[in-house]
């Protein structure tokens, strides 16, 4: 096996360990501003919201990063709303945990072209996921606070992704993609732990 390979694996596999306590569940109540802002640094959203910000920087044209980030926010409201009216699906709390696999994927893949139509949608679904999880656990009586507080979270994270997504690109030129396949890896591999402990 290449140092490459190895140094992506065992990176995976650190995160993936870290990965443990990580829920989608809030852990917390959901009835306040306060508990909104306190939701997303749940390891599996916090993990989500940075991968979005890295990809839009390393896969999106120049001067469009902000399309990532905009697409998550717009389908994580819209789908909030829909969990929040009492829509869901099976397994969701899986999902949530594959869309971490899937950014891991993305970012692993961001330097080969892809038409940003198709990572916008895949964006825009994982989104969904996240977003009908909010709703869900949200009671109707503090939805409009508990929702403001994890957007304005949420957009925190996307903007410190793209700034790690701008760093990798400034700094690491070179390296660029060693360096977005071993976040993905880890993003991966995390994913896959947390999809891993809900199915067992």
């Amino acid at each position: 096996m290449q140092a490459k390979n190895i140094r992506r694996v065992v990176a995976a596999a650190l995160l993936a360990g870290l990965a443990g306590a990580a829920q989608a569940h809030t852990g917390h109540g959901t009835h306040s501003l306060m508990e909104g802002l306190a939701h997303p640094f749940g390891l599996d959203h916090l993990l989500a919201m940075v991968a979005v910000g890295v990809w839009s920087v390393s896969a999106l044209p120049q001067g469009k990063a902000w399309q990532g980030p905009a697409v998550f926010l717009a389908a994580l409201v819209a789908s909030a709303a829909l969990g929040a009216a009492g829509v869901t699906l099976p397994f969701l709390e899986h999902g949530v945990a594959l869309s971490v696999v899937l950014f891991g994927a993305m970012l692993v893949l961001a330097r080969r072209p892809m038409p940003a139509s198709i990572g916008l949608g895949l964006v825009a679904a994982a989104a969904s996921l996240h977003g009908l999880a909010h709703g869900a656990e949200t009671p109707a009586t503090g939805f409009a606070g508990y929702a403001a507080g994890f957007l304005a979270t949420t957009a925190l994270m996307h903007i410190s992704g793209v700034g790690a997504g701008l760093a990798i690109r400034r700094w690491l030129a070179e390296r660029s993609g060693l360096a977005l396949g071993g976040l993905g890896a880890l993003l991966g591999g995390a994913g896959l732990y947390l999809f891993g402990q809900l199915a067992a």
